[in-house]
C-alpha cells in the first residue's frame, strides 16, 4: 500500500471534517443544555445536589469572576497537593506489581504541574517510572479535571459576554460538577468502550516476560489500564500517554480506525463550543463566524503541513531520493493518518502524538510549532482555546474601531481600555514567556545541554517545547533532553503562568462585560458574524502571530530548510 494518495487522503480529510462538523453541532447543543441547567434530569441530579451540598454551595448561588477565579485556583492547587504527594509516596503506595519507586520532589513538581494545568508535560516514560494507580487515581482524575477546568473558563466568558447588568458569572463548583459528570464522564466511558474495541487494553496486570524477537533473548510488555486513561487523554486535550510512544503504541492505538477516532475525540468538544456561544447568546451566526474561522486556519495549516511531508526531505532530494517523507511516522497510519492527527493535537492543544515531530520535515515541523504559538486558538484546548480566541476577537473589533473611528462594540457592549488589557493579557503572556525563556535557554548553560542537535534545529526544538509548555499543549520536538533541571524547573514556572494568568485575565474580561448594559446597533456597527470579519479575525490571528514569532521561524525551521535543501 502507497504511503500517500493524495485524492484518497484529501477525500478522508473532507469526509472527517464534515463529521466533526456535524458531530460539534449537536456537542454545541448538549453542552449549551448542561450548562444553562435544561437538561439536569434524574439519576444524575440526585448525585449532582449531593455534590452541591458537600461543598457547600448551589447554582443559584453565581460569584462575580474574581468569587470565581478564587475558587479555581483554590481547586487547581489542591488537585496540585493531591497528586504531588501520589507521586512522591508512590513506592509504598498499592496498585505498584513493578515496584517502581515515587518520583524525586524535584521531578514530582514538574509532572503535578503538567498534569494539572492540562499541559500532560512528560518528562519521564510512562510504563516504565508510574505506578498503576499514579496513572488512575493520578493522571486519570487530573485529565478530567484540568479540562473541566477549562470548560468553565469558556462557559464563563460566555456568561459575561451574554449577560447584561450584573457582575455574576456562574458558579465554578456548580460548572466543574456538571462538566464532569454530564460531559466529560459520560463521553470519556463512551469513548473507552470503542477503543476497547480496536484492542486497546485495559487491565492491572504486571508486566509480560517474553520472548525476544526471533526467539533470541527476552522482552519485557508493559500492561496497564490504558483504555480508561486513553479516553479522557484525547477527549480533554490532556494528551499526556500511559506509553512514553503515546498514541504511536500499539496499546494505545492500535488500528486505523481508532486513530481517527481518537482525532475526533481531541477535536469534538474544542469545535463545539463555538456553536455553544451561539446559542446562549442568542446569535447563532456568532458561533458560526468562530467556527469559521477556526476551520479555515485548520484546513489551511493541514495542506501546508500535508505539502510539506509529500514533498519529502530536501536533503535526499539532492541525492535523487524523491519521495514521501515517512521517518518518524507510522506505516500502519500512512500520511494522511499521521498529519492530521499532528495538526490536530497542535491545533487543539491536545499535546498527544501517533508520530514524532521532530522527524517531520523542517516546514512540516513549522507548521505544527506555529499552531501552539497562535495561543492554541485553532480549536485550542477544551475551553483555554475559546476563551483565547475570544481574546482575539476583543483585539480585532477594538482594531477595527480605532480605524472608522468609532467606539468598539461586541454584542452590543462597548469594548473599552480595561477589556483591551485583559484580551492583549490573554495573548501576549505566553509569547512573551516562549520569548524570555528560548532566549535564556540558548546561552545558559543549563539550557544548552538539553541539545543534541546543534544548529537550527536544536533552536528549533528549544523553541517549540516552550512553545508547547506555554501554551497548554504538552507535545515535544523529543531531540531535547527537557528532565534536565533547568527545563524541569523553567518549564514549571512557565506553565503556571500560561495556563493561569490568561485564564485569570478572561475571567476579568467577562465580569466587566457582563456588567455593562446593551447599546442598540447602528449604521457603523461593526457586523462580527460577517464572512468580512472572519477575514479581518484571521489577519489580526496571523499577524499578531507572525510579528511575534518570526525572528525564530527564521533562525530555526526555515534556515534549516534551506541548510537541507543546499547540502548543508
Amino acid at each position: 500500500m502507497p504511503a500517500a494518495n493524495p485524492v484518497l487522503d484529501v477525500t478522508l480529510f473532507l469526509l472527517f471534517l464534515l463529521i466533526l462538523t456535524g458531530a460539534a453541532v449537536l456537542a454545541g447543543r448538549y453542552l449549551a443544555a448542561v450548562f444553562s441547567g435544561s437538561i439536569i434530569r434524574a439519576p444524575f441530579s440526585r448525585i449532582e445536589h449531593a455534590l452541591f451540598r458537600l461543598v457547600g454551595t448551589s447554582p443559584e448561588k453565581e460569584e462575580s469572576w474574581q468569587g470565581y477565579a478564587r475558587d479555581l485556583l483554590l481547586f487547581n492547587a489542591l488537585g496540585f497537593l493531591v497528586l504531588f504527594f501520589i507521586l512522591i509516596l508512590q513506592g509504598i503506595l498499592p496498585l505498584n506489581p513493578g515496584q517502581i519507586p515515587g518520583f524525586s520532589p524535584f521531578d514530582a513538581l514538574n509532572i503535578a504541574v503538567s498534569f494539572v494545568t492540562n499541559t500532560n508535560w512528560q518528562l519521564y516514560s510512562g510504563e516504565a517510572s508510574a505506578s498503576y494507580l499514579t496513572q488512575v487515581l493520578g493522571f486519570t482524575v487530573q485529565n478530567f479535571l484540568s479540562a473541566a477546568t477549562g470548560l468553565c473558563v469558556a462557559i464563563a466568558v460566555m456568561r459575561g459576554l451574554t449577560r447584561k447588568m450584573t457582575d455574576r458569572i456562574g458558579n465554578f463548583w456548580v460548572d466543574m460538577i456538571r462538566a464532569v459528570l454530564y460531559v466529560l464522564l459520560p463521553l470519556a466511558c463512551i469513548a473507552a468502550f470503542v477503543l476497547l474495541s480496536q484492542g486497546v487494553i485495559q487491565n492491572f496486570d504486571p508486566s509480560l516476560k517474553t520472548a525476544g524477537y526471533g526467539g533470541t533473548g527476552s522482552q519485557t510488555i508493559a500492561m496497564g489500564p490504558v483504555a480508561s486513561q486513553e479516553a479522557i487523554k484525547e477527549l480533554g486535550t490532556n494528551g499526556g500517554g500511559f506509553f512514553n510512544a503515546n498514541s504511536a503504541h500499539p496499546y494505545e492505538n492500535p488500528t486505523s480506525f481508532s486513530n481517527l477516532f481518537e482525532i475526533f475525540l481531541i477535536l469534538l468538544i474544542p469545535a463545539a463550543l463555538p456553536f455553544t456561544f451561539g446559542i446562549l447568546s442568542g446569535q447563532k451566526r456568532q458561533g458560526w463566524a468562530l467556527y469559521a474561522t477556526m476551520m479555515m486556519l485548520f484546513v489551511a495549516s493541514l495542506g501546508i503541513l500535508y505539502a510539506a511531508e509529500l514533498s519529502g526531505n530536501p536533503a535526499l532530494g539532492l541525492q535523487y531520493v524523491p519521495g514521501v517523507s515517512m521517518e518518524g511516522k507510522e506505516v500502519r497510519f500512512g500520511l494522511s493518518g499521521t498529519l492530521l492527527f499532528s495538526t490536530s493535537t497542535t491545533a487543539a492543544a491536545c499535546g498527544a502524538v501517533d508520530a514524532m515531530h521532530d522527524s517531520l520535515t523542517p516546514l512540516g515541523g513549522l507548521v505544527p510549532m506555529f499552531l501552539i504559538l497562535l495561543g492554541e486558538v485553532v480549536f485550542g484546548g477544551v475551553g483555554s482555546g475559546f476563551a483565547t480566541m475570544i481574546a482575539f476577537v476583543i483585539v480585532a473589533v477594538f482594531i477595527a474601531g480605532l480605524m472608522i473611528g468609532r467606539t468598539p462594540e461586541y454584542l452590543a457592549r462597548k469594548v473599552e481600555i480595561f477589556e483591551m488589557k485583559m484580551a492583549l493579557i490573554t495573548i501576549l503572556v505566553p509569547g512573551i514567556l516562549v520569548l524570555i525563556f528560548v532566549g535564556i535557554a540558548a546561552v545558559f548553560e543549563g539550557g544548552l545541554l538539553g541539545i543534541f542537535n546543534p544548529g537550527p534545529h536544536g533552536l528549533s526544538e528549544i523553541v517549540y517545547a516552550f512553545a508547547s509548555m506555554a501554551n497548554n499543549n504538552g507535545s515535544a520536538f523529543a531531540g531535547l533532553n527537557a528532565a534536565l533541571p533547568f527545563y524541569s524547573l523553567a518549564g514549571t514556572v512557565v506553565m503556571v503562568v500560561g495556563r493561569y494568568v490568561p485564564a485569570i485575565a478572561m475571567l476579568a474580561l467577562a465580569g466587566t462585560m457582563a456588567r455593562k448594559k446593551t447599546i442598540p446597533p447602528g449604521p457603523g456597527t461593526l457586523p462580527t458574524s460577517s464572512p468580512s470579519f472572519v477575514l479581518w479575525l484571521i489577519a489580526i490571528i496571523l499577524i499578531v502571530g507572525a510579528l511575534t514569532f518570526f525572528p525564530l521561524f527564521a533562525m530555526g525551521p526555515i534556515a534549516e530548510h534551506f541548510a537541507l535543501a543546499g547540502g548543508i
